[in-house]
């Protein structure tokens, strides 16, 4: 049967959103598997058209100047404030994260701030204190306020409920967007020509001795040290914190979805706290992807039990969801070979039902 126009190519845009977030980030494509329809689709929609506003800054326009990439932010966020307005985009990653904005009541109030860090970011001026915390803010903690809007579209909550959960999904923002400042350290730097980590928190100040760091106010891979790491990880372990004491007071199907990247980015820093300063210098750290599916599988397990006390047969559908995709092809064609089996057995009993009631 011929799918109308309209759903055929919402649905198309939500395929292309898609292949952004599993081309881009395993981490966020594993923990996003575990989120159940619509939530799911609707976390992507996000993902892509903030993945695609970050390559514009971030090196898939690499011959471009700052005043190019801002000038094409703008364009790119032009073209998300008419498709909410009017449901519709030729530009298929636009029309999928406004389909979301519309059904969730996303709106300007939390795209501008981001569109602002993104513009920082395509012609870098030195931080101080303030302009890094609303940074921050625009680049990741509203992006956690975009999904909590998402989580909550179906499942509203008392005010006071939301005002902590808002502070917990900065938090969380926060601290992603910090590990990530450590775990990138060397390419901003030397490559896009940023920092992030003031070397004196106080001041925004940055000593003469930090090198190349001096062209962007900021902490350069070489001026990194051990004093310098130990602090930004004691503001990432308290953010984790504070968002960790708020996750089981969301819906409860999103929960698992949500501690699982919690607990990856919580593995990032105890990696980033264990390696030697120097090291950020030259190395991107990572968590392996054996552990990776180890948290995932903790995180399912954490979230079933939170709610019912036992893990049970939504659990397993969980975990299948989520670490299938990344299991041996040889396990992967077993799973679909018993689920044909299954559907076949089923069509079967149904046309025995109808058989013995015709």
């Amino acid at each position: 049967m011929t799918q109308a126009p309209a759903p055929m190519y919402t649905r198309a845009a939500g395929r292309a959103a898609r292949t952004v977030i599993g081309r881009y980030s395993t981490s966020f494509s594993l923990a996003s598997r575990l989120l159940p329809s619509p939530v799911s689709e609707r976390i992507g929609h996000l993902y892509a058209m903030v993945r695609v506003a970050d390559e514009v800054v971030d090196g898939a326009w690499p011959n471009a100047t700052g005043a190019q990439k801002i000038a094409e932010l703008e364009a790119f966020r032009a073209r998300i404030v008419r498709a909410v307005d009017c449901g519709f985009s030729s530009d298929l990653i636009v029309h999928a994260f406004a389909q979301t904005a519309r059904a969730t009541g996303i709106t300007a109030e939390l795209w501008d701030p981001f569109f602002a860090s993104m513009a920082a970011d395509a012609d870098p001026e030195p931080h101080t204190p303030e302009t890094l915390a609303a940074y921050i803010h625009g680049s990741a903690e509203v992006v956690g306020l975009m999904c909590l809007r998402i989580f909550l579209a179906d499942a509203p909550v008392p005010a006071a409920r939301l005002t902590r959960l808002e502070d917990g999904a900065r938090a969380l923002g926060s601290a992603f967007q910090r590990v990530n400042f450590l775990r990138d350290l060397a390419e901003d730097a030397d490559d896009l020509h940023r920092a992030y980590l003031c070397a004196c928190p106080e001041t925004g100040e940055t000593p003469p001795d930090t090198g190349a760091s001096s062209r962007f106010g900021g902490m350069n891979a070489t001026g990194m040290n051990a004093e310098a790491k130990d602090r930004e990880v004691a503001v990432i372990r308290a953010d984790l914190a504070r968002a960790a004491t708020v996750i089981d007071e969301l819906p409860t199907p999103v929960r698992p979805a949500v501690w699982a990247a919690h607990d990856l980015f919580a593995e990032l820093t105890e990696r980033l706290d264990a390696a030697p300063a120097e090291l950020l210098a030259t190395s991107r750290i990572r968590v392996p992807d054996a552990k990776k599916l180890a948290i995932v599988a903790g995180a399912v397990c954490r979230g079933a039990t939170s709610r019912s006390g036992q893990a049970g047969s939504p659990t397993r559908t969980l975990l299948e969801r989520a670490l299938l995709p990344h299991a041996p092809r040889s396990l992967r064609r077993k799973n679909r070979q018993q689920a044909d089996q299954a559907r076949a057995d089923q069509h079967r009993t149904d046309r025995h039902d109808e058989d013995r009631h015709a």
